[in-house]
């Protein structure tokens, strides 16, 4: 694949510069869902390599991703890879983590999320993370805790450990509340990941996509291929191992309108229909994260960069999927 220095077609995040689309860690250290093995390094070391040559420089992380005595593994390869990496310094300076915090149970202070990102930039060895994210909201089980939730993003960033502040799972109310808050107390919130794909376009999303556009707030997109239901590798015959294969058991079978679409498309593009899933998000104005284990899924995801649907394919592509009686679960910690 030919190396395209620099980050063509960037995009604005709050005062951060980033690719159209970023790549997702989650696998990188969980052995249960995504079978992590530490002889995996190596490999992810050259999907690291291969994604910031052509242009991407948006990770996405977690302190929380990695198994067991695993957990943070995600944040070190990350940084480690940073450190490793032999091209030039500019674009290495130019790479922009967005980690994200858990809400645990004993996190009751906005020292104890002070304390989270402290320990992240030190599993990272970075001086400053470019995007502090809150994993979840607790509003829907722990409503005190919420507070100091936000109390904790407005001290990392009046500390200067994080360049921007952003939300993951925040549902359309939520998502007000904590950007009034938050401006109120001057911290600008930049961004909202969610789930959101051809796979969960309903109501609440399309709300939420709607709300960060009025307040420029950027929309993250995970799972923009609905944990792989939406790379047409897997059928109900052929299922991934281990809790994937059980969701897309159920799901699968009513998708294939919207997995035809893709693939009619898909040919007449001379694309693959991972790359037309993801470049549907990018469409809609989003920044995709799909997860990336391997250099061949970073060269495939790296293809729906450089072109666009026309309007009358994102037409079919939104009929198609709402054609499909069946949607992706939404995550249970997002909130209304």
């Amino acid at each position: 694949m030919a190396k395209v220095m620099g980050f063509p077609g960037q995009v604005k995040m709050g005062p951060l510069t980033v690719s159209p689309m970023g790549f997702g860690t989650w696998a990188w250290g969980n052995q249960l869902l995504w079978g992590y093995q530490p002889s995996m390094d190596s490999q992810l070391q050259q999907v690291f390599n291969l994604a910031v040559e052509n242009g991407i420089n948006l990770f996405d992380t977690a302190d929380s991703y990695g198994t067991g005595r695993l957990n943070g593994q995600s944040e070190k390869l990350l940084g480690k890879f940073i450190r490793e990496f032999q091209g030039e310094k500019r674009i290495r300076d130019e790479i922009v983590i967005a980690t994200k915090f858990a809400a645990y149970p004993w996190r009751l202070t906005s020292g104890q999320f002070v304390q989270a990102c402290r320990a992240s930039r030190d599993r990272m060895q970075i001086e400053q993370i470019g995007i502090g994210q809150l994993h979840w909201s607790t509003a829907n089980y722990a409503p005190p805790q919420e507070l100091a939730l936000w109390n904790g993003l407005v001290a990392m960033y009046e500390k200067g450990l994080v360049k921007a502040v952003g939300v993951s799972n925040y549902g359309p109310k939520q998502l007000v509340k904590i950007h009034d808050y938050l401006k109120a107390r001057g911290v600008p919130l930049c961004s909202a990941q969610v789930q959101f794909s051809l796979l969960s376009m309903g109501e609440d999303q399309m709300e939420i996509k709607n709300i960060c556009d009025s307040l420029d707030i950027r929309l993250i997109s995970y799972s923009p291929l609905g944990l792989g239901m939406l790379t047409g590798k897997y059928t109900p015959s052929r299922l991934p191992q281990g809790p994937r294969g059980l969701l897309f058991k159920q799901i699968l079978p009513g998708l294939k309108p919207l997995l035809v679409s893709l693939r009619e498309i898909a040919e007449k593009r001379c694309k693959t229909i991972p790359q037309v899933a993801i470049n549907w998000c990018i469409c809609k104005g989003t920044i995709p994260i799909p997860g990336v284990k391997t250099v061949k899924q970073a060269e495939e995801n790296l293809g729906a960069l450089g072109w666009r649907l026309s309007s009358s394919e994102l037409l079919q592509l939104d009929y198609a999927a709402q054609e499909s009686p069946q949607r992706m679960i939404q995550n249970i910690f997002q909130t209304k």
